[in-house]
């Protein structure tokens, strides 16, 4: 992490070199046609578009620096979040950091809670020292005051970056340090952090404190600790958790089904799951989308792609609504176990719902149906892709010329 950090230093000079000589360069990118001014709304998603497709460095920079982002606003928490993802998958940390930073000092962004964000998205690109450094420079440099808002995201940045000996530190020691009282949210981060880092046992310390200072847990309290017992197959503290939700008076509704029912999925354990749905069905609970998402992934994971089908037309017939993940999932999974003809049933409801899974399932989709002699059906799915999606055209062309004639 120092090696990081002294690198990080040795180029922030020269990328806000860089920044000042090409803002309005980068404004151009996402407003080619200067004439038509776009809004603060329409820049965003701009930004978004093209980040979701652009893998240069440079380019994501400047796009993001076109659209001016403030985590204010909803979809440009998304574009913050899609920039700084894709600049971690290239190493880029100079350009977060610079990002960041230049970012810290608008004076359209001098508040508590947008800081709070920055912090996360340190700890979202794993650059946990420059989250703390910046918590720590609040009220000094940046002349904004700590509250318990600043501390949870902080000891979130520790958990998004996997430094979960820092994030029991700052959980101990901080609240002292700068006279801050721990909330629910504190509770329930550190939660997520043991029970992530498989210390799952440790939660039950942190729910006597709550119960000492009085802070009464949520529904996301008992499900982060249902979760970290089910990672380590600690069944047996389940139950116990499930008692605990009773004392509060805390029936357990579909949220908490389907953290068991995914829990299970994850373990292979899809048929238990199954019949966990089956049980909540019979008392009355209805089960969402949600909960068909899981079972569908975890079947298709274990290759019982029929129980996958079932679960899927089962969902449809509850008059419930696929998400998109879910096609996707499905088409996917169906071209592995090579059941082209099924992944073409499931393509089509996805398509008539406006949606195409991605390039490479879609790949294996038609090439599928070229290898079952399905060769028109699969220059349909081409020219039906080529229609909706402009991307990768020339790509399409190709694997169309390679088919059978």
């Amino acid at each position: 992490m120092a090696a990081l950090r002294s690198k990080v230093r040795f180029t922030t000079t020269l990328h806000h070199h860089y920044h000042r000589l090409h803002y309005s360069s980068a404004a151009s990118i996402l407003n080619p046609d200067s004439r038509s001014p776009l809004s603060a709304k329409d820049k965003s998603r701009a930004a978004l578009t093209l980040l979701k497709s652009e893998s240069n460095p440079t380019r994501i920079l400047e796009i993001c620096r076109g659209a001016s982002l403030t985590p204010e606003s909803h979809l440009d928490r998304i574009a913050y979040s899609k920039a700084i993802s894709k600049l971690k998958d290239l190493n880029h940390f100079s350009g977060i950091c610079t990002f960041l930073q230049e970012s810290t000092t608008r004076p359209d962004l001098k508040s508590e809670r947008v800081i709070s964000h920055f912090i996360v998205l340190y700890g979202q690109a794993g650059l946990v020292d420059e989250a703390m450094k910046t918590f720590e420079e609040m009220e000094g440099k940046l002349g904004i005051s700590r509250t318990e808002k600043t501390l949870n995201s902080l000891l979130f940045a520790c958990v998004l970056g996997k430094d979960y000996a820092l994030m029991k530190r700052v959980f101990i020691e901080f609240p002292k340090i700068y006279d801050l009282v721990p909330n629910l949210d504190t509770y329930n981060v550190v939660i997520k952090g043991f029970c992530e880092s498989g210390s799952s046992s440790s939660v039950y310390s942190i729910l006597d404190e709550m119960s000492r200072k009085n802070v009464k847990p949520n529904a996301e309290t008992f499900g982060n600790c249902i979760t970290g017992f089910y990672k380590e197959e600690k069944y047996e503290d389940v139950g116990k958790i499930l008692e605990m939700m009773k004392e509060y008076n805390m029936a357990p509704g579909i949220s908490t089904y389907n953290i068991r029912i995914q829990s299970l999925c994850k373990l292979k354990k899809s048929g238990e799951a199954k019949a966990l749905l089956d049980g909540i069905l019979s008392r009355g609970l209805k089960a969402n989308h949600v909960t068909y998402g899981h079972l569908i992934l975890g079947f298709c994971r274990e290759g019982d792609f029929e129980e996958a089908k079932n679960m899927f037309n089962k969902m449809v017939n509850s008059g419930l609504k696929p998400d998109a993940e879910c096609y996707f999932t499905l088409v996917y999974y169906l071209c592995q176990g090579r059941d082209f003809e099924a992944a073409l049933k499931i393509y089509k409801i996805c398509l008539a719902d406006g949606r195409v899974p991605n390039f490479s399932t879609m790949k294996s989709l038609v090439e599928g149906l070229a290898s079952i002699s399905k060769v028109d059906e699969a220059r349909k799915v081409i020219a039906q892709v080529k229609e909706k999606i402009l991307r990768n055209v020339e790509k399409w062309d190709e694997i169309e010329e390679a088919l059978p004639k």
